[in-house]
């Protein structure tokens, strides 16, 4: 893939959160809509395309812990909001390069991550499991050896301690299981495809209505030898 190698010539070891999401887009993994700025002029109009309200992220191959750096903005919802938010935004990337991303604020109560990792012995492994804050926290992941057929996707759904997270809850609708098992034998078809990519982690995956949709992804790179 063009974006790999690309980061690779430039010495990197990881892509953006925009560069992930393009790889993930191009195996058919729902992700959000966005967009790239970055310019104070390019963001209206962006915004706009996306519609109110939207989330804007720091974005850059040198930053992979956004929150934590305080480079998010939630629920952003109209011009005077935006451009605050962007300064807000450009002045604590301390340098870095890179820009804004303006994204589509998807809302949904529940959030899943998949993963992939390549093992030494057994290579690209895909992970599965309960996401947002409470990834580290609790570690209620299933795995698998890719490549994955639909089957191995739906034992691994069942596997986790929370798996009743994707039925129909205080008012939710199921979890799209389909969607969902194919977007775990993608990632690992990404791994099997590219000796390059060492990671993958969406994290969240929110749930919108009974869709799964990668809010923020990153990818880890290894050079081949």
């Amino acid at each position: 893939m063009d974006i790999l190698n690309k980061a690779l010539k430039q010495g990197r070891t990881t892509l953006s959160e925009y560069e992930s999401k393009i790889v993930l887009a191009s195996h058919q993994i729902p992700v959000t809509r966005e967009t790239m700025v970055e310019t104070s002029s390019d963001l209206i109009p962006a915004a706009h395309e996306i519609g109110y309200p939207v989330v804007m992220k720091g974005c850059s191959p040198e930053i992979s812990h956004k929150t934590e750096r305080g480079l998010v903005r939630i629920d952003v919802r109209n011009d005077t909001e935006a451009l605050n938010a962007f300064n807000d935004i450009t002045s604590g990337m301390n340098g870095n390069t890179g820009a804004v991303l303006v994204q589509e604020m998807v809302k949904g109560r529940r959030e899943l991550v998949i993963g992939l990792i390549r093992d030494p012995q057994f290579g690209p492994c895909v992970m599965f499991g309960l996401g947002g804050i409470f990834t580290e926290i609790l570690r209620d992941v299933s795995f698998r050896l890719a490549p994955l057929e639909k089957r191995d996707a739906l034992e691994m759904m069942n596997e986790i301690k929370a798996h009743k997270i994707l039925d129909a809850v205080r008012g939710m609708e199921p979890v799209d299981r389909d969607i969902l098992s194919e977007m775990l034998i993608n990632v690992g078809k990404i791994g099997l495809t590219n000796d390059t990519i060492k990671e993958i982690d969406i994290n969240p995956v929110i749930i919108s209505g009974s869709h799964p949709i990668a809010a923020d992804a990153l990818v880890v790179l290894q050079p081949t030898t």
